[in-house]
């Protein structure tokens, strides 16, 4: 991973080999999009928009345009079909490209369309929220949703250039500012630093270049990578439990709570290594209590269907050196973590 530093914006290079792909993050950036798509030499592309379309960039190339949705409801299969049967009525090509536009859930699905339509086209991702800006866009992964889980159905497909324009994030409402620094106060504890206090475009950057850092050692997630799930295992069933009502940067920041305090309980980490877990999460103005009908048992039984749960409960945890994955945690001195937890009334 490479930072540079410009005038204009900053790039982060994803270092991964003949497959590396630049980051840039600034206000204007999504201009370079008919650049971009020129290095990619795609004589066609689909741009698939969950944002108006006066507010896309020019492509220089004959371009279909789709709509989209963000919103956990339409991150599945059928819209990864939908997707697909629209490329092929254009008649796109192994010459063309995919432009991706919008929040997490938009990148997600048309980077997992890209990598199944013609056995992978080119994807270009413009994240349009904090959250997508932060995590989603970057390192290759790609996920539907089934009914019975979160990420079930996906690919890794990295993409040809992510262009995080901050010009977009100007619009958000509160609740997608929340969802997003969720991501951010999580990255304190895998290694990016205190990052309170710094400006957006700087901690924008400083979660990217970590999240870089850690694709590039470890692309498929087959070990240093799963830290980058801190907080999420309980994230993630929380968003479940609710029926989604707990948006993902939620979830995450009441997950990296809870992740502290089991880390605590086990005897990694200090007290003070706890309290600092919520301390960052307040101040980020984030929920840190769990949601008054998420019963215990409700979310043991769902953080089992976790991908990383491979032998019995497994979580990302602080410890002595940095966060890592830990397998076999003990379901009693999870529910004990649990049940003494905060809970909205």
């Amino acid at each position: 991973m490479t930072a540079t530093d410009t005038r204009i914006h900053r790039r982060i290079d994803v270092e991964l080999g003949d497959r590396s792909y630049p980051v840039h993050i600034g206000s204007g950036v999504r201009h370079l999009l008919a650049e971009k798509i020129a290095e990619i030499g795609a004589q066609r592309v689909a741009v698939v928009s969950a944002r108006p379309r006066d507010t896309l960039p020019e492509t220089g190339v004959p371009t279909l345009y789709l709509e989209a949705r963000d919103g956990e409801e339409d991150k599945n299969l059928a819209t990864v079909d939908r997707m697909c049967q629209a490329f092929a009525e254009f008649g796109l090509s192994r010459a063309d490209a995919i432009v991706s536009v919008g929040g997490g859930t938009t990148t997600d699905s048309v980077g997992l369309a890209a990598a199944l339509y013609h056995r992978g086209l080119p994807v270009i991702h413009l994240p349009t929220t904090l959250l997508a800006q932060v995590d989603a866009s970057v390192g290759g992964k790609t996920a539907v949703n089934l009914p019975q889980g979160k990420n079930l159905v996906g690919q890794y497909w990295q993409p040809s250039a992510v262009l995080c324009d901050t010009d977009y994030l100007d619009t958000l409402p509160k609740r997608e500012w929340t969802n997003g620094y969720g991501e951010i106060a999580r990255a304190n504890f895998i290694g990016a630093g205190d990052l309170r206090g710094l400006p957006l475009e700087e901690q924008i950057a400083a979660s990217v270049a970590r999240k870089a850092e850690i694709v590039a050692a470890d692309e498929r997630d087959t070990g240093l990578r799963h830290i980058l799930n801190y907080g999420h295992t309980l994230g993630h069933a929380l968003e479940r439990a609710t029926d989604f009502a707990l948006r993902h940067g939620e979830g995450v920041a009441i997950g990296t709570v809870f992740a502290g305090r089991l880390a605590g309980a086990l005897g990694r980490i200090s007290p003070e290594r706890v309290a600092e877990h919520l301390e960052v999460v307040r101040s980020y103005d984030l929920p840190y209590r769990l949601p008054a009908g998420a019963g215990t048992a409700e979310l043991i039984a769902l953080m089992r269907l976790d991908k990383k749960a491979t032998s019995g409960l497994a979580f990302v945890l602080d410890g002595p050196h940095g966060a890592e994955l830990v397998s076999g945690v003990p379901e009693s001195v999870v529910a004990e973590v649990l049940d003494a937890m905060e809970r909205e009334h």
